[in-house]
């Protein structure tokens, strides 16, 4: 613990004493100027500059030619972004731990509470659990993330909103392109990929095809995938626009090193725990998806979009116990899912009282259904059945919104969202030690938002968002009640009331960004026990979120600075009983470290060259409710650098960094709540990658 908190106060020293000076981010004057104009369509629905946006909203430009960086985790590109925390785990068998002011950190797998799309279809399931490991970055353009009451307008998304969009192919007069990147790293990091794209007056096609592998940091932590974004794009006229896409996302091998004791933490943090290598636990997955969008102007005033998609995703997983129990769901899980969806919206621009007024009404449907076996794990082989079941999950929602510009300098928002979210189990493994627990729920919710916005002069605004949302137990969360087999079908949605207030200023190639924020949840969703390798939840009363985000990006000459800064102050305002001991109020959200800092400097000494010195710190973070361990706070230092050159009709980039530069040795990530108290997932220490880039 004194480890802990001297870490903390050296971190509060930085924040207080100039770090902010000379740790700081930026770009190149042309990049600025393109990051200060951004184009966001998260906040309304509709394009607009992310500085007229009344809300608090980012959108990160990507360069997949200039990007210094392997491109492979969301978390290599979004760490300019206060009030997200995104943290790549050295495991690929558990995917990013990603969490947006404080919603999303009970997570131990997957995305839960924060709403993911690519291109406008959900990674993130009726039920809310998400993925963000299947977006493919190397045909990426633009990551808007959506903070706030606002989200909720998305539905089952509670604390934001992450959406990505990929290229557009090309069409004439635009010329095709052919792209190629290969690049290698420490703990045997391999990547390679490529980009064809080209077209028509009309009619358009891209293919990007990526493949990463690594032997891990750690023991026993290898992975390999395999991604695959195709887009084939036709205009029929100039008002219509028809967009097919077909992703894949292939992971035959990752191996899962679980996490470790403090005490294991302590001694080396490139182990694996010994029970992991008993059991083999890893994990492979399989997903096919297709999807087509459509977007239609009936005339200059009315805009339809529409999209239809649906997919496949096979995940086959070995967990690190045997689960023989009679009353066990097994140490093995093979799970096939097939969802689809459908969504449609109208958009209508006209004038009210002069000036102007923008509505949009919509609807979206989606399901997914599950099959679900678990096995004995007999050192990483099935064995005997132990859990078979059919689980279905599906939403119906409506949704409206509107903006109206009621005097010169204001604008008003309101928006509503009605949600209908169903949850259905059907039992198939039916014994004496096992009855059959097959059960269904329903969930509804009405989720209202009202904003305002205040244009104070050309290059300054000031806004102000209420909203309420809420979030539904996954199947996953729901599988299980305390002293039974069966789902637990008595746990209820988690519902919150949020409010913030912001700041906008654009001056030349210079910016601040600043909001206030706060967040009340009752019925939050929290462990209680664990039991037979099940995890079992139940809702609590009530925790609050407040928090302070700032970001500052400036360029001035060949520097360029760039500042992201939140604070975050969650806790539980009252005290519960979990399976571990009593939780006191006024304990810390685990998972939610109260200090976070990333800054950036910049330069471009010569032309074609840029070099970039990079800085992220975190105060300690607690580890489960009790708070009765954290992980201590940090501050690690990257370096990175490209040149750019031309050969031929050959655009090429050649770029290398190193990460962790110091070789300091800390917890990039914590498993919340682990009953095994293995809650560390070391961070790896100095680390290179190099790579070149083509563009033809």
């Amino acid at each position: 613990m004194h480890k802990s908190n001297s870490h903390e106060r050296s971190l509060a020293a930085a924040l207080s004493t100039g770090a902010l000076l000379f740790l700081s981010t930026a770009d190149a004057a042309a990049q600025q100027e393109k990051q200060l104009d951004e184009v966001v369509v998260s906040a309304s629905r509709s394009e607009q500059k992310r500085f007229d946006a009344a809300a608090s909203i980012d959108a990160v430009q990507v360069d997949p030619l200039r990007a210094a960086s392997p491109l492979v985790n969301l978390s290599e590109l979004l760490g300019t972004v206060p009030g997200i925390q995104i943290r790549e785990r050295q495991n690929y068998a558990q995917d990013l731990q990603l969490s947006v002011r404080g919603f999303g950190t009970r997570s131990t797998f997957g995305v839960r509470g924060v709403r993911v799309l690519v291109d406008g279809i959900p990674a993130t399931m009726p039920d809310g659990q998400g993925q963000a490991a299947t977006a493919t970055l190397t045909s990426a353009r633009r990551i808007e993330i959506l903070r706030g009451p606002v989200a909720q307008l998305y539905g089952n998304a509670a604390g934001g909103v992450v959406q990505v969009f990929t290229a557009e192919p090309p069409l004439a007069p635009q010329k095709p392109y052919a792209s190629a990147s290969v690049g290698a790293g420490s703990d045997g990091q391999r990547q390679f990929g490529f980009t064809l794209a080209g077209g028509s007056e009309a009619l358009g096609g891209l293919l990007d095809v990526s493949h990463y592998e690594t032997d891990g940091y750690r023991d026993h932590s290898a992975a390999e995938r395999t991604q695959v974004n195709a887009k084939v794009l036709w205009r029929p006229s100039p008002s219509t626009k028809i967009t097919g896409i077909v992703n894949v996302f292939d992971q035959p091998l990752a191996q899962d090193p679980l996490g470790l004791t403090r005490a294991q933490f302590e001694r080396n943090p490139r182990q694996v725990a010994p029970v992991a290598l008993s059991f083999d636990t890893r994990k492979t997955i399989e997903q096919q998806q297709a999807g087509l969008l459509f977007e239609h102007k009936l005339d200059r005033s009315n805009t339809l979009n529409a999209r239809l998609y649906a997919g496949t995703r096979e995940v086959f997983q070995t967990l690190s116990f045997s689960g023989v129990a009679a009353t066990s769901s097994g140490g093995v899980i093979d799970l096939d899912n097939h969802y689809r969806g459908a969504g449609l919206s109208w958009t209508h621009a006209m004038q009210a009282g002069g000036m102007p007024l923008n509505w949009t009404v919509g609807m979206e449907a989606d399901d997914l259904d599950q099959t679900r076996r678990g096995f004995v794990n007999n050192n990483g082989t099935p064995g005997a059945l132990r859990r078979d079941e059919r689980d279905n999950a599906n939403n119906v929602d409506v949704f409206g919104q509107v903006d109206w510009t009621f005097a010169e300098q204001w604008k008003a928002t309101a928006g509503l969202r009605s949600s209908r979210v169903r949850l259905s189990v059907d039992d198939r493994y039916v014994t004496a030690a096992s009855p059959d627990d097959s059960g269904s729920v329903e969930y509804r919710n009405t989720s209202p938002v009202l904003g305002l916005v205040w244009y104070a002069a050309d290059n300054l605004n000031f806004y102000a968002n209420l909203g309420r949302g809420f979030e539904t137990p996954t199947l996953a969360e729901s599988a299980y009640r305390a002293g039974a087999t069966g789902p637990n079908l008595g746990l209820q949605p988690s519902k919150s009331r949020q409010g913030e207030v912001g700041m906008k200023w654009r001056s030349g190639a210079q910016s601040v960004d600043l909001a206030v924020f706060t967040a009340r949840s009752r019925d939050e969703i929290v462990p209680q026990a664990t039991e037979n390798g099940r995890s079992i939840f139940q809702n609590i009363d009530s925790v609050e979120r407040r928090g302070i985000e700032a970001s500052w990006r400036s360029d001035m000459g060949g520097f360029g600075t760039q500042l992201a800064y939140t604070l975050l102050d969650a806790r539980f305002k009252r005290g519960y009983a979990s399976g571990g001991g009593a939780v006191a109020a006024g304990n810390r959200l685990p998972g939610a470290p109260m200090h976070s800092l990333f800054a950036q400097l910049e330069a471009r000494p010569l032309e074609g060259l840029s070099t970039a010195v990079e800085m992220r710190a975190e105060s300690r973070t607690y580890v489960d409710d009790l708070n009765s361990e954290t992980a201590p706070g940090y501050a690690v230092f990257n370096l990175r650098a490209a040149q750019e050159f031309r050969a031929g009709a050959t655009n090429w980039t050649l770029f290398g960094r190193i990460d962790n530069v110091f070789d300091r040795h800390y917890a990039g990530s914590v498993i919340v709540n682990d009953g095994n108290r293995r809650f560390f997932e070391p961070a790896p220490g100095r680390r290179f990658f190099i790579g070149l880039r083509a563009l033809l």
